[in-house]
């Protein structure tokens, strides 16, 4: 295992003499707000891998100038929870991923394939998932642990290679690749990134524009509460609690008490806090208030075009060979037959730009 800032630095430079090098966390994420990173895994080949202590290195950097060497893509499975706790360790956004998940979408595979299920599929290797729920912070690492980790990396280069020779037609490639480039934007794979998170939360869609103005202000604090004593965003205030409170729109302790059941040591806690916030948000102007979320109820009309988009990307995905979930999800649909003919709404949706609009022409032509 590899425990020093010197022996990390090899390590670093013999990885620069591969075109490619497979990756893995290990983390157990229990009771706190990030995850704690237990181990890194890395291989050259199927026999070739190592682990890395994070945790008994002082200096990081040989790593973090690896993940930002674009010469080196790095393979992962399902890359995007990876690359955030990488990038919390490191404080380096990786470069040039190739994430195996996402590249068996467009080989024939469903997109959501677990790696095991990938490695059954592709190399018939049947792999023992008896470690799913050990201490990754635990040491030192038994042998099954030892294995178990190793695995989670051994296959990747191989995998990489198979799913690309099943993309045979080079704008396939182009799509895949147009995915992939989003990896290099941590943006894409941080939680915190945007402050539209809130909207989704369950029943946020039914608040109007002053409560989910309060849902807000209180989901933005309690992230920067969660971030500060590294407590899991729960161990705050739980989300039903954040939307309830919007929706009642409490001013007063006496209140949160009857109304929320919450305990004397909470609301000592963030009693005051939470009211204040409430109380500023009732206050401001109604301009400055969000939108409320639009639940898509279709005409009759569009109903008849959503079962022919439904049936174009179907039958294209079919012909194409790509998992057809890669098209778009069930709201964003909606939402792009409520486009209006120009293909711009108010909200820009993935749908009209890059490959995406490029496989959906037909749609956008009929549309006109």
């Amino acid at each position: 295992m590899i425990q020093t800032t010197e022996a990390l630095a090899a390590l670093a430079t013999k990885a620069r003499e591969h075109d490619a090098i497979a990756l893995d966390t290990e983390f157990v994420w229990e009771r706190t707000y990030y995850p704690k990173l237990g181990i890194i895994q890395i291989a050259f080949s199927d026999e070739d891998c190592q682990l890395i202590d994070p945790n008994a290195i002082n200096d990081l950097d040989p790593l973090s100038d690896l993940l930002a060497d674009r010469k080196v893509v790095k393979i992962l499975h399902d890359a995007p929870q990876d690359l955030a706790i990488l990038h919390h360790a490191t404080g380096t956004a990786a470069q040039n991923v190739f994430d195996t998940r996402l590249a068996a979408g467009f080989a024939g595979f469903p997109a959501t394939l677990s790696l095991s299920n990938l490695i059954k599929e592709l190399l018939d290797i049947e792999l023992a998932k008896t470690e799913t729920r050990t201490n990754w912070l635990q040491r030192p690492l038994n042998e099954k642990q030892i294995d178990y980790a190793l695995d989670d990396v051994r296959y990747l280069r191989a995998l990489r290679i198979l799913l690309l020779s099943r993309i045979v037609g080079p704008k396939i490639k182009s799509w895949l690749q147009e995915e992939l480039n989003l990896l290099n934007n941590p943006k894409n794979y941080l939680e915190n990134g945007g402050t539209e998170r809130y909207r989704k939360l369950r029943g946020a869609n039914k608040l109007d524009s002053q409560s989910l103005a309060i849902l807000k202000r209180l989901y933005l604090w309690r992230e920067e509460k969660a971030q500060t004593k590294d407590r899991p965003r729960g161990h705050i205030l739980k989300d039903a609690t954040l939307v309830h409170l919007a929706r009642k729109k409490t001013e007063t302790l006496e209140g949160l008490e009857k109304k929320m059941g919450f305990s004397p040591k909470a609301i000592k806690r963030y009693g005051e806090e939470v009211t204040a916030i409430i109380t500023e948000t009732l206050k401001a102007p109604e301009e400055s208030y969000p939108t409320p979320c639009e639940i898509i109820k279709l005409t009759t009309k569009e109903k008849a075009e959503s079962v022919r988009l439904h049936k174009l990307i179907q039958l294209k995905s079919k012909l194409l060979d790509i998992d057809p979930t890669l098209i778009g999800n069930t709201q964003e649909l909606k939402e792009l037959i409520r486009l209006p003919a120009t293909g711009h709404g108010q909200k820009q949706l993935r749908q009209t730009e890059g490959w995406r609009k490029s496989f959906l022409a037909d749609f956008f032509r009929q549309k006109r």
